[in-house]
């Protein structure tokens, strides 16, 4: 790391919240492992997406691997640069004190779906993910009138908490601690809904070194046991 003003200047992320709470925590111990002071910048992916599009000034983003294609074939973000950080698995929550529906097989959670008054599910991967499993079913014109999605950067667990819906669908590392809400646990393998999400560099990132090394750290294998605390798996 440099020494200096430009040593000090900090690096500028910006992220899905699926990610947001890992990428906080290993954020926050990147000075003491040398590296520099890093903002972080949390929106719902569909604004992460639109914001780096719009050329907004970052070093680092982190979305949905998808997106980062997206955002690669626009040429926003640095050649060579994008690389798999984490693996996101859709879980399942209800409001707290309610009973608790069987999912543990794919005809079980099918059965708990038509049954709910109110289904949650985000604008993100996890809720295109969910649409696509509701159509494989056969019953996505069945609940469609039940379906709530909650808006951009609003957590499907705040769509419990409330009581707006009965059953809800997000990454588990959105789900996981959230106040209001109790986890049921993740989808039956049968119809599992799993996300990468992948960091690269901006290609307007005004200290594309000192990014790239952000971006190394947040991919280093020391990092693993942190991600699975906040539910996510390395890539």
């Amino acid at each position: 790391m440099s020494n200096g003003p430009q040593g000090d200047t900090a690096l500028r992320i910006i992220s899905s919240m699926a990610t947001a709470a890992l990428l906080r925590a290993l954020a926050g111990d990147y000075p003491r492992h040398g590296g520099r002071p890093v903002e972080l910048v949390s929106a719902g992916g569909v604004e992460v997406l639109r914001r780096v599009m719009d050329a907004e000034p970052f070093d680092v983003v982190v979305l949905a691997a998808e997106a980062i294609e997206q955002l690669s074939r626009k040429g926003r973000l640095l050649p060579g640069s994008p690389v798999e950080l984490v693996r996101s698995s859709v879980a399942v929550a209800v409001p707290a004190g309610a009973p608790h529906p069987d999912i543990g097989s794919e005809q079980a959670l099918r059965a708990a779906v038509l049954s709910a008054t109110g289904i949650g599910y985000s604008t993100g991967p996890s809720g295109t993910g969910l649409l696509a499993v509701l159509q494989r079913w056969g019953i996505d014109e069945q609940v469609r009138a039940r379906l709530v999605q909650a808006r951009p950067g609003v957590s499907v667990a705040s769509l419990l908490a409330s009581g707006q819906v009965a059953l809800g669908f997000q990454q588990l590392s959105e789900l996981r601690g959230q106040p209001g809400i109790e986890l049921l646990g993740g989808l039956p393998a049968a119809c599992a809904i799993e996300t990468t999400f992948s960091g690269a560099v901006c290609t307007l990132s005004p200290q594309p070194a000192a990014a790239a090394a952000l971006l190394a750290y947040l991919h280093a294998p020391q990092t693993g046991p942190t991600a699975r605390q906040h539910g996510l798996e390395p890539a």
